[in-house]
């Protein structure tokens, strides 16, 4: 091993031994499970601000993104314009869901139809599921990173990555997470700042950036390197996660109230929306200096390693797995919440005292973890894994969710045809080349299915109880 590299992993163990430093200090105050998951519900303005915006930053806005530039110019830009839109919606649509206490989004949703026992039970699992998916996606990226930055192999990179991750979350539980990734958050705007100036530098300045093929007349967001369906698809697959995707919930659920929520969103949408051209330069950048990487993917960590000075692209790339352990600590803590709330409490009548329940979910979280690092240990691209995942399991959630709080007809049947139509779309296009050659991700299709299932059913399971409801009324009447 070099001595760059030596450094590059001495750096990483000293930013995680900080991370688990913070864990342990905040940690000592926790005394029951609302402690460990949800901090209390006292969270405010300044951190809720800083937790959002450095699990926005994650996996995918940074890795991803910069990866799906390096091949499609300022189509990489997409990402963060539709996490940016999809914050803002958030905000507006789904703050007030504060007010009723919930603690989990399965909770959330199965409120929109009346706590149906059998839909609560399905969502717990989607919904856990989802977690552990956003968790796998997070735990690919930052073992990529390491991977770069010390030659050790994918897989000793991302058991290293995932070991790490357990090692803070278990012991500090949500308030390690805010407090942590207000503090990354910090570190991902410097670091990716000055990863696009250098890259700017590099090419001899923006204008090698407009002469390159892949920006050059091929329109708004370069969108005909990707064509102008696949785009749009892109765009909303992002924005999909964002509503539909457990861990910004867990910030609704966790925060001091409605009006925190909708400011920090909002500053937070307007952050991002700024970041979203960041990945997207370099990326760019990244192409125009070598265009013969075997995976894009690795075009950000190439950049840093290539065209920074030693020690600066060793901060970056510490700030790329800033990114990636701030999401995937958030997520991990979603999946456990509804793990614990909604499918071990269920099935568990005995009355728990507080050290026991916070016991039982760091244990959770062990499991948790394990499960997303042997589903993260079978893949390695990351945009691919991202959008199919959400196209299957998040599709459905998202609408379930505006038609659950805008339509009052929604029926539990309803709930499930949408879960249903969102996962079947999905698996299908996804499972058909020359249909996700024409839409890019199955998003798309997904939500529309789920659309149409879920309206179609409500319609006529209502009709069929007010029938019934109507002929009770008759035989009683008789």
């Amino acid at each position: 091993m070099f001595a760059s590299q030596s450094y590059y992993l001495f750096a990483f163990f000293i930013y995680l031994l900080v991370m688990i430093l913070i864990s342990w200090y905040v940690s000592r105050k926790q005394k029951n499970a609302s402690d460990y998951l949800l901090a209390g519900r006292k969270v405010p303005l300044f951190l809720t601000l800083g937790t959002t915006v450095a699990t926005m930053v994650g996996t995918g806005s940074s890795m991803g993104a910069v990866g799906y530039a390096y091949e499609n110019g300022w189509a990489g830009a997409l990402y963060g314009v539709g996490g940016a839109t999809g914050i803002l919606l958030l905000a507006w649509l789904f703050a007030p869901a504060r007010e009723q206490v919930f603690s989990t989004m399965s909770e959330e949703l199965a409120s929109y139809v009346d706590n149906h026992k059998r839909v609560k039970q399905i969502l717990a699992v989607v919904i856990y599921l989802a977690s552990i998916g956003w968790l796998g996606a997070h735990l690919i990226g930052g073992g990529m990173y390491l991977s770069w930055l010390t030659e050790l192999s994918n897989t000793q990179a991302k058991l290293l990555i995932g070991v790490g991750l357990a090692v803070f979350i278990i012991l500090g539980g949500y308030s390690a997470v805010i407090w942590t990734d207000s503090l990354q958050a910090i570190i991902l705007f410097i670091g990716f700042i000055l990863m696009a100036y250098f890259s700017i530098q590099a090419i001899d300045g923006v204008n090698s950036l407009k002469k390159s093929v892949l920006i050059a007349e091929q329109g708004l967001f370069s969108y005909k390197n990707v064509g102008l369906l696949p785009a749009i698809s892109m765009f909303l697959a992002v924005l999909v996660g964002v509503l539909a995707t457990p861990s910004f919930r867990q910030r609704i659920y966790a925060a001091d109230s409605v009006k925190t929520i909708r400011r920090s969103f909002i500053l937070s949408g307007i952050l991002y929306l700024f970041f979203a051209f960041l990945p997207a330069l370099i990326g760019t950048s990244a192409y125009l200096i070598d265009s013969s990487l075997d995976n894009a993917s690795y075009a950000f960590p190439y950049i840093a390693l290539n065209v920074l000075p030693v020690y600066l692209g060793g901060f970056i790339l510490l700030a790329g797995i800033s990114a990636t352990l701030s999401s995937a600590s958030s997520d991990a803590i979603a999946g456990v919440s509804v793990l614990i709330r909604d499918i071990y409490n269920r099935g568990n009548n005995v009355v728990q005292n507080e050290a026991t329940q916070l016991l039982v979910s760091r244990f959770a979280m062990l499991v948790t973890i394990l499960i997303a690092l042997l589903l993260a240990l079978w893949s390695n691209d990351i945009v691919s894994y991202i959008t199919k995942m959400i196209s299957i399991l998040m599709s459905g959630l998202c609408v379930m969710g505006v038609l659950g709080r805008f339509w009052s007809s929604y029926t539990w049947q309803g709930a499930l045809a949408t879960l249903l139509g969102g996962a079947f779309a999905g698996v299908l296009v996804g499972a058909n080349n020359q249909w996700l050659q024409l839409f890019g991700n199955p998003i798309i299709p997904s939500c529309v299915s789920a659309l149409l299932l879920g309206i179609v059913t409500s319609l006529l399971t209502q009709q069929h109880q007010m029938l019934d409801l109507s002929n009770n009324k008759s035989e009683q009447s008789q």
